[in-house]
C-alpha cells in the first residue's frame, strides 16, 4: 500500500491508515512507557454498540447520504433517506438492553485473553452510551427506555467491570456528531444531502463551530474526568481535526492528561503528535512495523450486530493475531453486542476457544517484540528477551503435519528447543541457513489438526 493510499480517510466505511514514516515518537518519558505497556498487551476486545444494532445495520454510516451507496445496502424497508434518518435517530426511544451484564462481558473477556477493552463511548450517530450532560441523545436520557435499569450509565458499568478484571480501557469517541446542531446544523446550504462532515463551513459560521469545539472538548473531559482510569483517548472520524475542522485537539489533551497523566492518544490516521499508535483497519500490513499499531479487525463481518453474521473459524482469528502480532503489531478483535445486551452465542464460543489456546500458548504472545524473518511462508516469528518464538501454522483441519522434521530458516545461534504444550529438548540441528527440527511421532487421533506448532529457540 502507497503512502498517498494509506493516507486516504475512509473507504466504504473502512479507515486506511497513517504512513509508518509519519509517526511522531512522544517526547514526554510516561508516555514511551505507557506505549511499551501497549506493546506487551497484544489483543484488545474491541465493541461497537448501540442502539443501531436494534436493526443490524452498518452502525451511523447510513445517516451520510453520501455514503448511502454502499452503508444503506441493508436497508430494504424504507427507501426515502429523510424518513430513514428519523427512524435511525430514535432508535434511542426502544433500545433497552435489559440483558446486559457488564461482569459477564468481562469475565469472558479474560477467559479469551484479553488484556485490554475499547469500547464505543460514541459513534458518529451522536448517541452517548454515558451520561452526558451535554446532549438529551444519551443512554440516560428519560426518553430512552434503559434510563431505569441499574445499568444504565453503560460507560461507567462496563469500564468497573473490565477494571476489576485487570483490563486497560481504551475509550472510543468520535469527533464527529451526527445529532448535534452544533455540527449537522438545520437550513444551512447543502440542505438535506448530508455527508461526513459539517453542514456548513467553518470559516463562515466560525461561532457555530466554537460551540461545537466546546461541546466536543466537555464531553471528552466528562470521559476523562468522571469514568475512572483510561488508558487510551481511542479518537475515530479521521476527517475532523484537518483544514477547517480544527477541534483544538491538544488543548483539550493537555487538560486531560492534567487528570490521566499516562493518557495515549491514538487520533486514528490523523498523523501528528496525537497519533500514539497506528490503527489499520480490516487488513493487515504487508511487511512488520517498527512503530506502534493496532489492528482493528471484526470477528464477523460487520463491526456493529448484523442478524445471521458469519463468524470466522477460531483457526483464522489465532493466525491473524499470529501475524500481526509477528509483524509488530496488536489485534483488536471486534465482537458486537446484540440489541439485548448478550454476546451471541457463536462470538463467545470463539473467544473461549481463542482463550484455551492462549492459556498453552500465550508465552509466545503476550510481552513479544518483534524477530526476524518475522512472517514468511507458514512461519512467524517472535522474541522475549533472550528467547525466540517460531510459530508454525497449520492453515486447515485437513493441513495433516506428517514431516519427520520441520526446517526454521531462523540463523541466530540455538542452545535448545522446546515445544510450548508438547515434547521439550527437542533433537536439532543448525547450520548457517536455518534449523531443521526432529518432529516428536504423533499418535494418530481423530482430533483436528493443531492450529499451530510453537517452539521456544533458546
Amino acid at each position: 500500500m502507497t503512502t498517498e493510499s494509506k493516507d486516504k480517510e475512509v473507504n466504504h466505511g473502512i479507515h486506511n491508515y497513517s504512513a509508518e514514516e509519519k509517526w511522531i515518537k512522544p517526547e514526554d518519558p510516561v508516555l514511551l512507557e505507557r506505549l511499551e505497556w501497549f506493546k506487551d498487551q497484544k489483543l484488545a476486545l474491541m465493541m461497537h454498540w448501540g442502539p443501531y444494532s436494534q436493526l443490524g445495520v452498518v452502525e451511523s454510516w447510513a445517516l451520510s447520504d453520501k455514503d448511502g451507496d454502499w452503508s444503506r445496502t441493508d436497508i430494504d424497508w424504507e427507501e426515502d433517506g429523510e424518513e430513514f434518518k428519523r427512524q435511525y435517530f430514535n432508535l434511542n426511544k426502544t433500545f433497552n438492553p435489559v440483558r446486559f451484564q457488564p461482569e459477564v462481558w468481562a469475565d469472558l473477556a479474560a477467559e479469551g485473553g484479553f488484556k485490554y477493552f475499547i469500547f464505543t463511548t460514541k459513534h458518529h450517530d451522536g448517541f452517548s452510551m454515558w451520561d452526558t450532560k451535554e446532549t438529551d441523545y444519551r443512554i440516560t436520557s428519560s426518553e430512552c427506555p434503559f434510563h431505569s435499569h441499574k445499568y444504565a450509565d453503560v460507560c461507567k458499568h462496563v469500564f468497573d467491570a473490565f477494571r476489576e478484571k485487570g483490563l486497560g480501557i481504551a475509550a472510543y469517541f468520535s469527533k464527529a456528531d451526527w445529532n448535534t446542531p452544533y455540527y449537522w446544523a438545520p437550513g444551512m446550504a447543502r440542505g438535506r444531502e448530508m455527508w461526513r462532515g459539517p453542514s456548513y463551513d467553518p470559516d463562515e459560521y466560525p461561532w457555530l463551530w466554537n460551540k461545537f469545539v466546546n461541546f466536543t472538548h466537555n464531553q471528552i473531559m466528562e470521559l476523562m474526568s468522571k469514568y475512572g482510569r483510561i488508558d487510551v483517548l481511542w479518537l475515530d472520524a479521521g476527517w475532523v481535526g484537518k483544514g477547517k475542522q480544527d477541534i483544538r485537539l491538544g488543548e483539550v489533551v493537555e487538560k486531560a492528561r492534567e487528570i490521566q497523566p499516562w493518557l495515549l492518544t491514538a487520533d486514528r490516521t490523523v498523523g501528528g503528535e496525537f497519533e500514539n499508535y497506528i490503527t489499520p483497519e480490516q487488513t493487515i500490513p504487508e511487511g512488520p512495523m517498527s512503530v506502534p499499531w493496532e489492528s482493528c479487525i471484526t470477528m464477523g463481518t460487520s463491526f456493529s450486530f448484523k442478524y445471521e453474521d458469519k463468524y470466522k473459524p477460531t483457526r483464522e482469528i489465532v493466525h491473524t493475531l499470529i501475524e500481526i502480532i509477528s509483524k509488530g503489531g496488536n489485534l483488536a478483535l471486534n465482537v458486537a453486542p446484540q440489541p439485548d445486551g448478550r454476546l451471541p452465542e457463536g462470538a463467545i464460543k470463539r473467544m473461549k476457544e481463542l482463550g484455551a489456546w492462549l492459556k498453552v500458548y500465550g508465552e509466545a504472545v503476550y510481552g513479544t517484540r518483534i524477530c526476524a524473518p518475522y512472517f514468511k511462508e507458514g512461519l512467524a516469528y517472535t522474541r522475549k528477551g533472550e528467547t525466540a518464538y517460531c510459530f508454525r501454522l497449520y492453515q486447515s483441519e485437513d493441513d495433516r503435519y506428517k514431516e519427520e522434521n520441520v526446517y526454521i530458516p531462523y540463523t541466530e545461534k540455538v542452545h535448545r528447543i522446546d515445544m510450548l504444550g508438547g515434547e521439550e529438548n527437542l533433537e536439532f540441528s543448525q547450520t548457517e541457513e536455518g534449523i531443521s527440527i526432529r518432529m516428536p511421532k504423533v499418535v494418530e487421533t481423530e482430533e483436528n489438526t493443531p492450529i499451530a506448532h510453537v517452539f521456544r529457540l533458546t
